[in-house]
């Protein structure tokens, strides 16, 4: 059985996390699987949008925990070096959009996971949950340097120490993901706004992602620098030739990504 499926619909590509029985929860397989899943991604020029989901009723449950207890398994240390470091730093670099589109509950580094990715949207019946220090754990997975930036750092502190479970629309009125939509049309509207971002200018989308990046560790004058350069990177490509064109003859762009 393969732990990750994946679907590319025209320029989206729909990669599922498909461990429905476990509710989705990562062992090492899995997490490999979705590391080489991403690294396909990123070199496959169809792809100009990604989306991440869940089979079943979960997104993610985060890491299989009779995995972490086994002595023979690979170990605190490995999974998180080796399964959620990289699967987090793969997530931000390549340089598409990618929404999260969680489809149920996403905790622990399963919810760390989906904050990761560009865009996170939900199911009304979704819900988030940094359920670290339930079990004696520090949140990982890039939650601590995400969360506080997306609800503020108070926000942030209450919810990885207290570990309370977040309603998506709690979700969106805090600021933690964009939109929730209805379990009934959740994966229409995904693919509808995931097929808006497969045909906007991809190479213009990859460097604000770059930008956002950044700006994460530049001061001031090194992010207007970076700006500097990737605006004359951007106006050298097909689409900002092509969009210029068509609004100035008042037509829709035709975006190649290139």
């Amino acid at each position: 059985m393969n732990f990750i499926t994946s679907e590319l619909k025209n320029n989206v590509l729909l990669i599922t996390l498909n461990r429905p029985d476990k509710f989705n929860s990562f062992n090492r397989e899995m997490a490999l699987e979705l590391q080489n899943e991403l690294d396909q991604a990123e070199r496959n020029d169809v792809v100009r949008s990604i989306v991440l989901t869940g089979t079943g009723k979960a997104f993610c449950a985060g890491q299989d925990l009779s995995e972490a207890i086994d002595p023979n398994g690979p170990g605190i240390e490995k999974i998180v070096r080796e399964h959620y470091n990289p699967i987090i730093l793969k997530l931000r670099k390549i340089e598409k959009p990618i929404i999260a589109a969680v489809n149920g509950v996403a905790a622990g580094a399963g919810a760390n996971i989906a904050l990761a990715c560009d865009i996170v949207v939900a199911t009304q019946s979704a819900s988030f949950i940094q359920a670290f220090s339930k079990i004696g754990l520090v949140p990982d997975s890039g939650g601590t340097f995400f969360l506080p930036r997306l609800v503020g750092f108070q926000n942030a502190t209450a919810l990885m120490m207290l570990g309370d479970k977040v309603s998506s629309t709690d979700a969106q009125s805090m600021g933690m993901i964009y939109k929730v939509f209805s379990d009934e049309t959740f994966m229409d509207e995904v693919l509808k706004l995931a097929d808006t971002l497969s045909k906007m200018p991809t190479r213009a989308i990859g460097y604000t992602k770059r930008l956002l990046n950044e700006s994460m560790t530049n001061n001031l004058q090194e992010q207007l620098n970076q700006e500097g350069s990737l605006q004359v990177e951007a106006a050298n490509s097909y689409d900002y030739k092509e969009g210029v064109n068509a609004f100035l003859e008042k037509r829709k762009p035709e975006f190649k990504g290139q």
